[in-house]
C-alpha cells in the first residue's frame, strides 16, 4: 500500500502543553493519507503486524523474558465508538493475550476504598495488552461533572493518578491513553439510529439525554483532566471520533507502534534446536 500516513498519530494526535479540547475538529483526519474506503483496506493490513507484535509480547512472557505489558485506557462521551475500537482493532490479536475490562459504576465495597484500588485490581499481566473501557479517569470526569466528591479530593486526584501512572511506567507498562472526541451533532445522530433500529435499542440509554444538558461542563472536565495528566512517560492522544473509520485506524495505529517500541522480539529457544529436529525425525 501507498504511505498511510503523512505525520504518525503520536505527534499529531499527542496533547501538549496548553491543550485546548475545542481546538480539535471532531470531524477531521490529522496525518491520514486517504478516505474511508482507504482506511478499512489499511485497518485490515494493519491486523497482522498488530496481531504479530502481541503475540511477541505474550510470548516473551512465557518464556521467562520481559514482564512488561501495554495498558490501552479508552474514554470517551457515550456513542464516541469505545466498543467499535474493541472489536475492530484490539479484537485482531489473539484473545488470550488482552485482558478487557469495562469499569462501571462503583459498588459499595469499591466506594469503601480508595479511588485506584478497583484499579489496580483490573492491570494487566505480564505479556498482556490490558484495555479500560472507561477507567480511573471516571474519577475526575463524572466525579466533577456531578459532584460526586468535594473540589479539592478531585484536585488530588489528578496528582494521584499522575504518580499511579508513573509507577506503572517504571514496572514496564506501555501506557496508550486515548480520548474519542465526538461532537455532540453526531452523538445526536448515532442516538436517533439506536432508537430508529429495533437491533440497537439494548444500547441506548435513556440517562444519555441527561448528560447530554451537562455536555459543556464534560467538555471543560476533559479538557482540565487531560492538561493535568498528559505526561512524557504517559501522555494524552486525543482522536477525531465523528468518522468511525478514522479512529479505528488511528487507534490501531497508536497502539502498533506503542507495541513496537518495546523492541520485540521472538524469545530465544532454551534447548537444542537441532537435536530436537534430529530426535523428532527418528521418533
Amino acid at each position: 500500500m501507498a504511505k498511510t500516513w503523512t505525520t504518525p498519530p503520536s505527534q499529531s494526535l499527542r496533547a501538549g502543553e496548553g491543550f485546548v479540547l475545542a481546538d480539535v475538529d471532531t470531524s477531521s483526519t490529522p496525518g491520514f493519507a486517504g478516505d474511508k474506503a482507504y482506511a478499512q483496506q489499511a485497518l485490515e493490513a494493519g491486523r497482522e503486524t498488530l496481531g504479530e507484535l502481541q503475540e511477541k509480547l505474550f510470548a516473551q512472557s512465557r518464556s521467562g523474558g520481559s514482564t512488561g505489558n501495554v495498558l490501552l485506557v479508552l474514554q470517551a462521551m457515550d456513542t464516541a465508538g469505545k466498543g467499535g475500537i474493541v472489536r475492530h482493532v484490539v479484537g485482531a490479536v489473539d484473545p488470550q493475550g488482552v485482558a478487557h475490562h469495562a469499569f462501571k459504576a462503583p459498588t459499595p465495597d469499591e466506594l469503601a476504598h480508595d479511588f485506584l484500588w478497583r484499579v489496580r485490581r483490573e492491570l494487566p499481566g505480564p505479556g498482556m495488552i490490558g484495555v479500560f473501557d472507561r477507567s480511573h479517569y471516571e474519577d475526575v470526569l463524572i466525579g466533577k461533572v456531578r459532584r460526586l466528591a468535594p473540589p479539592e479530593d478531585i484536585e488530588q486526584r489528578y496528582a494521584d493518578i499522575v504518580a499511579f501512572e508513573d509507577e506503572l511506567v517504571a514496572n514496564g507498562t506501555t501506557l496508550v491513553k486515548v480520548m474519542l472526541h465526538i461532537s455532540s451533532d453526531e452523538q445526536k445522530e448515532r442516538l436517533a439510529d439506536r432508537l430508529d433500529r429495533p437491533d440497537k435499542h439494548w444500547k441506548y440509554n435513556p440517562g444519555d439525554l441527561e448528560e447530554r444538558l451537562v455536555w459543556n461542563d464534560y467538555q471543560d472536565a476533559y479538557e482540565t483532566a487531560i492538561r493535568r495528566t498528559s505526561t512524557e512517560s504517559a501522555p494524552w492522544f486525543v482522536v477525531p471520533a465523528d468518522r468511525k473509520w478514522y479512529a479505528r485506524i488511528a487507534v490501531q495505529k497508536l497502539l502498533t507502534d506503542a507495541l513496537a517500541s518495546r523492541g520485540l522480539d521472538w524469545p530465544v529457544a532454551q534447548f537444542d534446536v537441532e537435536l530436537e529436529k534430529t530426535k523428532l525425525a527418528t521418533s
